[in-house]
């Protein structure tokens, strides 16, 4: 006859949810069942109130604080969670009056709710330790007081620099044409919107433009070439150029060729010396300067 087997049944994983737990060592928050498993708050209200107990003190917890800092609720939910926590116990917000006058909310959050588990939790933090009897040290002796250390010699004052009173002398002023011409200020401004196509840091607005354009115009009644007023503009230029048009404008101030080939009308009268008197005087030809000029017309006469 043959013997019977026991033949094992199969194993079969249990239906309900196995928990994996690991041990927290730090970043954790101990929260109760009867907050986790309440049986009248929501799923909100429960979360909330997890979120709330894991904040440091002194945290923000109004409405619109708790909706910025979770995005994924409304403000409406979270004001309604805030409610239901509320009534179960679990916080409470007064409205404090500050001694200046402003009045503020006051909110308080409880990880229990059973006045039993608060007085106890009260009594647990308000009852003081006793004291460990320290022993009484042995007498030990006195070593002699070190001698006071010598006082370091103080340094000189430094002299004062007396604040800078001279004020900066002014700007001096972008050249003028003598005789601007409708051709020579277009002239001008087509030079100063082409400087971009040489070197793109030199972008001018319209009203740069405008303000610049007579400036190119004095250096072309000055017999000045496109080419030359261009190689005087973009040459040498600092990296990068932060600000185009005041560059712009000090080159055409400061570079300002002479005035040698302008019209005789403009020219400046030059110095020359009297031939009897020896004195400076200014005249287009050398010869004798007024005074002399007179005494020898009066001479004859006389």
């Amino acid at each position: 006859m043959a013997t019977s087997q026991v033949i094992a049944r199969p194993y079969a994983p249990p239906s309900g949810v196995e928990h994996v737990n690991v041990r927290h060592t730090e970043r954790f928050t101990v929260v109760g069942n009867h907050l986790s498993q309440h049986p009248e708050l929501s799923l909100a209200a429960r979360g909330l109130a997890l979120h709330i107990q894991s904040l440091p003190p002194g945290a923000k917890v109004g409405i619109k604080a708790l909706a910025a800092r979770l995005p994924a609720d409304s403000e409406h939910r979270i004001a309604e969670a805030l409610r239901e926590l509320e009534e179960h116990g679990y916080l409470k917000r007064t409205r404090v009056r500050s001694p200046e006058g402003k009045v503020y909310t006051r909110t308080v959050s409880y990880n229990h709710p059973d006045p039993a588990a608060l007085d106890k939790a009260q009594t647990q933090t308000v009852k003081p330790r006793k004291p460990r009897p320290t022993p009484a040290p042995s007498p030990k002796p006195t070593p002699a007081p070190p001698p006071p250390p010598s006082r370091p010699a103080e340094p000189a004052p430094l002299p004062r620099v007396p604040a800078p009173t001279a004020k900066k002398p002014p700007r001096p002023p972008l050249p003028q044409p003598l005789n601007p011409r409708p051709q020579l200020l277009h002239a001008a401004a087509l030079l100063l919107v082409g400087l971009q196509n040489q070197d793109r840091e030199l972008v001018l607005t319209e009203e740069q433009i405008d303000f610049l354009t007579p400036g190119v115009a004095a250096w072309f009644e000055r017999d000045a070439s496109p080419a030359a007023v261009r190689k005087a503009l973009t040459e040498d230029l600092p990296r990068p150029v932060r600000f185009p048009a005041q560059l712009l404008r000090h080159r055409l101030t400061v570079s300002l060729p002479s005035g040698r080939s302008l019209p005789a009308a403009y020219r400046a009268v030059p110095m020359q010396n009297c031939d009897d008197c020896d004195r400076g005087f200014r005249a287009s030809e050398p010869g004798r300067c007024d005074d002399c000029g007179s005494e020898r017309r009066s001479a004859p006469s006389a």
